[in-house]
């Protein structure tokens, strides 16, 4: 099952490199990751996702709470949760017909063309996993020339908050 793990930490020199070595350690595989300074500098908030049974996110859970870096951490796939990603994608435009067909797809999915030349466009999207690769799959492959994904963000819905100043 596809967890997503967010987590408060010191925002220092390793600290990430200690997170991601305790997932190769174990055998474990990040399917993404997002990493960003708090509202506070001395903190990063990072968000992992990886896949799991629930004795293995268990299991990871309690090894990160074990990092001295980690201040705080939760398994946000738990309850009510807003995730989304961002990608920007560079796509042929050479003709006519490319260039209306990727603005009408760009349209439909809510996009943004931010980047125009001669021959190609880079549109911006943002939303859930599903939609952007619903959004390539729209695409002929031939296409796209290059594809960059942020990762993950997310964040609890409602009272619950990972914050250090509330539950």
């Amino acid at each position: 099952m596809r967890h997503i793990i967010s987590l408060i930490m010191e925002n220092e020199s390793g600290a990430l490199s200690r997170v991601a070595g305790l997932f190769s350690a174990r055998g474990y595989n990040i399917e993404s990751l997002t990493v960003a300074p708090t509202e506070d500098p001395s903190l990063s908030r990072m968000t992992i996702v990886t896949f799991g049974s629930e004795e293995i996110i268990e299991q990871i859970t309690k090894q990160l709470n074990k990092l001295v870096d980690v201040v705080k951490l939760a398994d946000i796939t738990e309850g009510n949760h807003i995730e989304r990603e961002l990608m920007l994608i560079k796509v042929r435009a050479t003709d006519a017909q490319q260039r209306s067909e990727m603005k009408r797809l760009t349209d439909i999915f809510r996009g943004r063309i931010i980047d125009v030349t001669d021959t190609t466009y880079v549109i911006e999207l943002t939303g859930t996993c599903e939609k952007l690769d619903a959004f390539i799959e729209a695409i002929d492959n031939d296409n796209i020339m290059e594809t960059v994904r942020s990762g993950v963000s997310g964040i609890a819905r409602g009272e619950k908050s990972l914050g250090l100043n509330t539950n």
